[in-house]
């Protein structure tokens, strides 16, 4: 089939009601769905149709299924299901109520600097799960990038991810965005971790600036920028951005691997710096240090230095008596003295000087509403210690401080402990398994978890009242407070009877079957012609379950048929007209004066017109004249 807009409104699958577009890609298009079985709302991924048929695609589409649903994480979409339907391929994952981070950039521009640094450190934490366990994404760019209204990133498109280093090229061509692509990708070298650091690095670039560092009007000069230009640092454009935060964006941006971040902690470990006002690493000022000097060829220029004027030589008249010198020791043992005293001074300044910094008073810091790394790093940077206590909490999203002990404003000695108390969000609770159950008793058990239920009624072939499927799945620990939707039935789905009366029972069993009904027949005696529906029961345009049964009566046949009158005609039409109406048939000649009544049939009996039963023998009274013989014939 076409996979297009007639797909809105539709069943996919059998299961997937789809609601609207949520947008196109080179491959495949997106929609929004509900799944009918679950009772909640999708992405739907389906392939184009002009590459369902290409396995090269295909093996790719499923690749990226694979891949995601191998990954569990916060910031890492949910695969749900895939599979294929109607000629094509498509992957049902989480529906995020957002946008990609190529919309707000291209909608708001620049992104505010902490924002920046917050969404990078998502999209590495991202990537921190997706490396360990040995794949390489290959595509980091804005676009595969969503936004939730709450400020949660998540990382999406897993289509060309790999296992461990692997080669750029598919038939020969690069595969990912060129204004996002590594040096080593634009090459179709094998790429690692680093690679993905490098897009990083990009898209951080872009969030902070609102435009790429390299553009070109063909992927050939993009990636000839990629190898050999050096990017102007992102405060060159925008100057409120840190000198550290250009170092960050620099190093993740140098050409060779070796000379970028090896890992997304690493990388991560620099913007926590950052955020927190603080210096970064050593190893990076170093590397972007070199890196921005990269371009600047001229010579250094050393200045020569100058030598000291020549002393005058000393001459000694010999017409004056010589000087006699002072002995020397007498000035050592004075130097040794000072020494000395110096040596015993220095001790007893650095005793006292330990004994104060031993009782000396730190103010305790405010922590709360601050994300648990920052704090943590800010009380040991204090000279504090720190215990973490992590609970669930309403008061602040998950890993920020919610309470501290002390508060603010206390002063502690130096070494003594804070502890911060880490929210790990709302209290969680395993969804129950409410299914095949009793609504009433289904709603109570989610209810007295401190869970709502939310029930919908639906059609099903169950018994009514029966809860045929919930969302989430059992099992699965979801907040206090949240929704637990179940679909409740109501019974079958009612079907218009149609009406069947006065038509052969063959045809009325057809059409109620066609509308998915059951069919009982009832035979009866009627005048009416044989296997005649009589009467339908529930009648006609009322409606019914589908799957219940319509009971039709329907006619046996007449007991009793009125007699035709063939008096006036022809023997072998008179004949034929009465075996017709299913009787049988005696002939008796009588002889006649007037020949014009040969063969003419001048009574019968029973008489014209009234009733017998079929198979009941009419005699039939037929003229002859004299020359005629006197014959007497019964029908069988």
């Amino acid at each position: 089939m076409a996979v297009s807009d007639t797909l809105i409104n539709t069943l996919f699958d059998g299961r997937y009601k789809i609601v609207r577009k949520l947008g196109a890609g080179g491959m495949a298009n997106v929609y929004l769905a509900e799944d009918q079985e679950l009772g909640r709302r999708v992405a739907i991924k389906i392939l184009n149709e002009r590459h369902a048929n290409d396995e090269q695609f295909v093996e790719r589409f499923r690749r990226e299924a694979k891949n995601a649903a191998g990954l569990s994480h916060p910031n890492i979409v949910s695969i749900f299901d895939r599979g294929e339907a109607e000629g094509t391929y498509y992957i049902a994952m989480e529906y995020l109520d957002g946008r990609s981070l190529k919309e707000m950039i291209t909608k708001r521009g620049p992104a505010p600097i902490p924002v920046s640094v917050d969404y990078a450190r998502q999209i590495l934490a991202a990537l921190r799960v997706a490396h360990r366990q040995g794949l390489v994404h290959r595509d980091i760019k804005p676009h595969n990038v969503l936004v939730d209204g709450e400020g949660r990133v998540k990382v999406t498109d897993f289509g060309i991810a790999r296992a461990g280093p692997s080669q750029m090229t598919e038939e020969g061509s690069i595969i990912g965005t060129a204004q996002y692509l590594s040096p080593e990708q634009a090459q179709g070298a094998p790429v690692t971790p680093a690679s993905d650091l490098y897009s990083v690095g990009i898209v951080l670039y872009e969030l902070l600036t609102g435009t790429v560092p390299f553009s070109g009007e063909t992927p050939v000069e993009l990636a000839m920028k990629h190898l050999s230009k050096v990017p102007e640092p992102p405060s060159h454009i925008r100057s409120e951005v840190p000198r550290d935060l250009d170092f960050v964006v620099m190093r993740a941006l140098a050409k060779s691997p070796a000379e970028r971040y090896q890992t997304a902690d690493e990388m991560d470990a620099d913007l926590a710096r950052v955020a927190r006002g603080v210096s970064v690493s050593p190893e990076t000022e170093e590397a972007a240090t070199a890196i921005i000097a990269q371009p600047i060829t001229a010579a250094t220029v050393v200045n020569p230095s100058v030598a000291p004027p020549p002393q005058a030589p000393v001459y000694y008249d010999y017409d004056e008596p010589v000087e006699r010198r002072r002995p020397f020791w007498p000035w050592l043992l004075a130097l040794g003295l000072v020494v000395l005293a110096g040596f015993a001074g220095w001790l007893a300044y650095n005793q006292i000087r330990k004994q104060l910094n031993a009782s000396k008073q730190i103010t305790v810091g405010r922590y709360i509403d601050v994300r648990e790394s920052v704090a943590r790093d800010e009380i040991l940077h204090a000279g504090l210690n720190v215990h973490i206590t992590r609970r669930p909490s309403t008061a602040q999203p998950p890993t920020f401080v919610y309470d501290q002990e002390p508060s603010s404003g206390n002063k502690i000695p130096k070494g003594n402990t804070v502890t911060i108390f880490v929210s790990t969000g709302v209290a969680k609770v395993p969804v129950p398994d409410v299914r095949n159950k009793d609504s009433t008793d289904a709603a109570a058990t989610i209810a007295a978890l401190g869970l709502n239920p939310d029930v919908h009624q639906v059609y099903s072939a169950k018994d009514q009242g029966t809860v045929v499927a919930q969302a989430p799945r059992p099992g699965v620990k979801v907040a206090k407070g949240s929704k637990v939707r179940i679909n409740v039935s109501k019974g079958p789905a009612q079907v218009t009877v149609p009406p069947v009366v006065g038509i052969p029972y063959a045809q009325a069993s057809s059409e109620l079957q066609a509308k998915g009904f059951k069919v009982d027949r009832v035979d009866q005696d009627s005048n009416e012609p044989a296997d005649t529906v009589l009467r339908q029961d529930p009648s006609a345009n009322t409606t019914a379950p589908k799957g219940s049964t319509i009971t039709l009566t329907v006619s046996k046949g007449p007991q009793t048929t009125t007699v035709p009158d063939v008096t006036s005609l022809a023997l072998d039409t008179a004949r034929a007209t009465l075996e017709q109406s299913g009787f049988k048939v005696k002939v008796v000649r009588q002889p006649v004066n007037d020949p014009s009544l040969g063969g003419i049939v001048l009574d019968e009996q029973p008489s014209p017109n009234s009733q017998a039963k079929p198979g009941t023998v009419v005699t039939i009274f037929v003229g002859q004249f004299p020359s005629q013989t006197t014959t007497t014939t019964t029908t069988p």
